[in-house]
């Protein structure tokens, strides 16, 4: 597999700890850029494919939120492991193969090695972005504090390494998440439209 991909003329990086609303967050912008400017790309889409696939899996259930993928959750974070040791670029170039959108948004970044691959392949178009929110907030959406999962590097590894180029809190009593979007969909639409051009 080589190393051929399309320019992006805007790579935005989401982090965040589980249920802070990456998904969310990501979603919003491509609605407000329309999926012909902007594709959402997401890291673990590929590992899980690829896990399911080694492991004989139910890959639908797989990337479902219910505890079939909880279930082999703590196993796959160490089998990604292993594979990043190996190769640490090896499911990003899955996540980006394809990918012709002008604006990139990877939903799902969780370690330095996925940051560090974007910024190197492409030094002049990557941002990164962490999303926020209280552990409060995150146990009302559901989160539960799990051994191996949440102290683990996958949920760690950005929590204090990067100097992100913008933090959106995703909080009831924060400002709107238009108002603190608003930036990021400035520069994202002058890019696109410097792709037109």
């Amino acid at each position: 597999m080589g190393d051929q991909l399309s320019e992006p003329r805007l790579v935005l990086v989401f982090s965040g700890k589980r249920k802070s609303g990456k998904d969310y967050v990501t979603h919003l912008i491509q609605e407000r850029l329309g999926p012909d400017v902007c594709c959402i790309l997401r890291l673990s889409g590929p590992l899980k494919q690829q896990y399911a696939q080694e492991h004989n899996l139910n890959l639908d259930q797989l990337l479902g939120p219910g505890p079939y993928k909880e279930q082999y959750r703590a196993d796959m974070i160490c089998w990604g492991e292993t594979r990043r040791c190996q190769d640490p670029g090896f499911f990003c170039r899955l996540a980006t193969r394809g990918a012709s959108q002008p604006i990139w948004v990877v939903s799902d970044a969780r370690r330095l090695s996925d940051l560090q691959w974007f910024w190197s392949k492409f030094p002049q178009q990557t941002l990164s972005v962490r999303v926020q929110s209280t552990e409060k907030t995150r146990e009302q959406r559901g989160w539960r504090f799990t051994a191996g999962v949440d102290d683990a590097e996958s949920e760690c590894g950005l929590d204090s390494s990067v100097e992100f180029d913008w933090i959106i809190t995703n909080e009831a009593d924060a400002p709107s998440l238009d108002e603190q979007l608003q930036p990021i969909l400035t520069l994202a639409k002058e890019a696109a439209r410097s792709a037109d051009l």
